[in-house]
């Protein structure tokens, strides 16, 4: 099942069931008005959501057509946003880039951040910065919706709680970062507001391509038209979502609508690519002695998306244009 959430005059914006091929979706206002409304009651609603999607499929309802820039976040505001980094190969590079020393728990203890939750950008929303020498960067990432998960739940108990999977759009602003982390208080100004896809999916949309709870598929990034990188999401993830879950709800409970991201998609093999531009800095410093690749300018497009075997988008992509701040 594929649902997203149409922007409306609400700020919540409106519950859609989109199809399978993300041509047409159709409203469900009588059942759930928004997302977070059908997560607090999802083991009721969500039948009758995949009733209206098996009958939106068949072309057995009636529908409008989907439009990508039409779509809000499937949660346009989330009680909570925590963002992982099970990526090694990207921690390594991060903390290279900015002569940062690795954790010393690095293989054991997962690195999590909570991100500001009460604005979240659609697929199509601008990222928007005041100055060009924050210097801008994207981050491609795949995230998870959870529902209610105790405290203290245990990695082989929390898989069960993961009920959606989207893609996201982590922005950084590299050069805010160090400052902000050497006060050593963690991330604000380095780190606006995240995009996610048009759509989220459940499951068993995505086929044999979840195992182990990680999804083992490329995530494709193009910057100004340009292949930027396709790092596979299921290779070298240190920490499956499960760990993740399992980490964050520690010490506290996650209510339902908490999203848990994965942190940016990083493999070893250097064929694959990058998911961010800071990657792609410090291989060229490995590899010559100095970056020469700029981070984004005003007018810049990134694109992030992810594909079936067969070549069919499945959360729909995430296209942005850097602005000025109004």
């Amino acid at each position: 099942m594929k649902l997203g959430t149409l922007k409306t005059r609400h700020r919540d914006g409106e519950l859609v069931v989109v199809d399978r091929q993300l041509r047409h979706y159709v409203a469900a206002p009588d059942i759930a008005p928004t997302l977070q409304a059908a997560l607090d009651d999802w083991r009721n609603i969500r039948p009758r959501l995949e009733d209206i999607y098996r009958a939106l499929n068949n072309g057995a309802c009636e529908s409008k057509p989907f439009r990508p820039e039409q779509m809000a976040a499937p949660l346009p505001r989330a009680y909570q946003w925590l963002d992982g980094s099970a990526y090694l190969s990207h921690v390594e590079r991060v903390r290279k880039a900015r002569g940062a020393e690795l954790p010393p728990a690095l293989l054991e203890d997962p690195l999590m951040y909570q991100g500001g939750s009460d604005i979240l950008l659609g697929a199509c929303d601008a990222i928007l910065a005041a100055s060009e020498d924050y210097g801008i960067d994207f981050e491609a990432e795949v995230a998870v919706i959870t529902d209610d998960v105790p405290l203290g739940v245990s990695a082989a108990d929390a898989a069960a709680h993961i009920q959606l999977v989207m893609l996201v759009n982590d922005v950084s602003l590299r050069h805010l970062i160090p400052g902000e982390l050497a006060k050593g208080f963690g991330f604000l100004h380095g780190k606006p507001a995240s995009a996610f896809s048009p759509v989220a999916v459940t499951l068993d949309e995505l086929a044999d391509a979840w195992r182990d709870n990680k999804l083992h598929r490329p995530l494709t990034v193009h910057w100004n038209d340009q292949l930027f990188g396709q790092a596979d999401a299921g290779t070298d993830m240190q920490f499956d979502f499960a760990h993740l879950i399992q980490h964050a709800a520690k010490t506290r409970s996650l209510g339902a609508g908490t999203i848990i991201g994965s942190g940016t998609v990083s493999n070893y093999d250097r064929a694959a690519g990058c998911s961010c531009i800071v990657e792609q800095r410090v291989v060229e410093i490995v590899e010559s002695g100095a970056a020469v690749t700029p981070f984004m300018y005003y007018g810049d497009r990134v694109r992030i998306e992810m594909l079936t075997s067969q070549g069919q988008s499945i959360f729909g992509a995430i296209e942005q244009v850097v602005k000025p701040c109004p």
